[in-house]
């Protein structure tokens, strides 16, 4: 921007703290500001085309966040990220593309520190690495040198709540009716479920989905690294991990809200995302007959079963195989693998059942839908757990297609 309009951009910032305005919340008021100011600056008008655009755009470096507003503000960007300041980059339709837009090393800093001032979050040389929450539930995601060559690599991933009910993922094509139902009827039975696929692959819009088909009258807890579910539930309590403090005190490991989590009367324990040894403490409420639900990163529901049997060991060499394997096998009832498709679409590729069946170390599974002639289709393969499902007066056989396992 010009001199003449960072000077009108001063003048506002004085404004605001004279006149004790939230540019956040009091947005109309800023913009009537920025127009007033505007109006006694000839100079600055007159170095911009559109005085309407200059007006947005002064309020947007004030209360938003400089030229990445427009980008947040713009429902067909799903994802933004910053590999230099001058490359900048979004995905529409599950494709990246480069922007137009462009800023400086010091614009770049100064957005990630405004983005992470809600938070309480940090990133420095010695917390090289920061994820946080926007104000509007995007989760952004700060990478700096030297841990990264030589500019600040920054991820905003938006927070798109396109459907919030396993309709709405009917009506967009992710699921079928008949998955959607039996899907429901595993949520309500209380049975274990696993979200499983890759980076925007909509597991988070997926899991959201499911919990919201739960009965209402559940109490669910629900575990994150950052805060990304948003649930319709009446009786739900949200918890996120913490940062150590600069003295190295405070962490709060997600292990330890899984166990916090417990002691808050839950019907239903929650872990947003799955990738280390908080598993093992997933595994343990799941055998103590607690109904949870989690996600982790993998390419097939076999492939989530095998990560599961790996992720708890990592929690010290006295666990071992001999107690996770039995243990997956005897507790996740069902897998869900999602995907994003090459021309941008999310799809439900499998929904699979746990037998319960050990062989070696292999877990025996069956796909009960899987997707084929670009549909999501019954396998004839019936569900474990009948009595779960009977307890709940739900008919199993008109929602699978099948009376046994084949």
């Amino acid at each position: 921007m010009s001199g003449a309009v960072g000077e009108v951009i001063q003048e506002v910032r004085t404004r605001v703290r004279t006149g004790g305005i939230s540019p956040h919340e009091e947005v109309i008021e800023l913009r009537h500001m920025v127009e007033d100011i505007l109006s006694q600056s000839t100079s600055a008008a007159s170095d911009h085309e559109s005085p309407q655009v200059l007006v947005e755009q002064i309020a947007n470096h004030i209360s938003g966040f400089g030229l990445l507003q427009p980008l947040l503000d713009d429902p067909s960007v799903e994802e933004i990220w910053i590999n230099e300041p001058g490359r900048i980059f979004v995905a529409r339709n599950g494709k990246s593309e480069l922007t137009s837009v462009i800023l400086s090393d010091v614009e770049v800093r100064g957005l990630v520190e405004r983005m992470l001032a809600s938070s309480g979050r940090r990133v420095d040389l010695s917390n090289p690495f920061v994820d946080a929450t926007l104000p509007d539930g995007s989760r952004l995601h700060v990478a700096i040198p030297d841990i990264t060559r030589k500019h600040w690599s920054v991820n905003i991933r938006k927070f798109i709540m396109g459907s919030k009910s396993l309709e709405g993922l009917v009506s967009v094509g992710t699921l079928t009716d008949q998955a959607a139902a039996f899907l429901q009827a595993c949520v309500v039975s209380g049975l274990n479920i696993v979200v499983a696929g890759a980076t925007q692959a909509g597991k988070t819009t997926l899991m959201n989905a499911l919990l919201n088909s739960a009965p209402s009258s559940e109490r669910v807890i629900t575990c994150e690294e950052v805060f990304e579910l948003q649930l319709t539930s009446p009786d739900w309590v949200a918890l996120q991990t913490r940062q150590a403090s600069l003295e190295g005190t405070g962490e709060i490991p997600l292990r330890r809200l899984i166990k916090e989590a417990l002691r808050m009367r839950p019907s239903r324990l929650v872990v947003g995302e799955v990738r280390q040894e908080e598993a093992l403490d997933l595994l343990v409420a799941m055998n103590a007959g607690m109904p949870s639900m989690c996600s982790l990163h993998a390419n097939g529901s076999r492939e989530a079963i095998s990560k599961l049997c790996l992720l708890p060991m990592l929690a010290g060499s006295n666990v071992s195989a001999e107690f996770v394997v039995p243990t997956v096998a005897s507790v996740v009832d069902i897998v869900v693998h999602t995907a994003l498709r090459a021309d941008g679409t999310r799809r439900v590729q499998q929904i699979t059942s746990v037998t319960g069946r050990v062989e070696g170390n292999s877990i025996e599974t069956g796909d009960i839908f899987s997707f084929q002639n670009e549909r999501l289709e019954p396998q004839g393969i019936f569900p474990g757990r009948l009595d779960r499902f009977q307890a709940n007066n739900i008919d199993v056989t008109s929602l699978v297609g099948a009376s046994r396992w084949v």
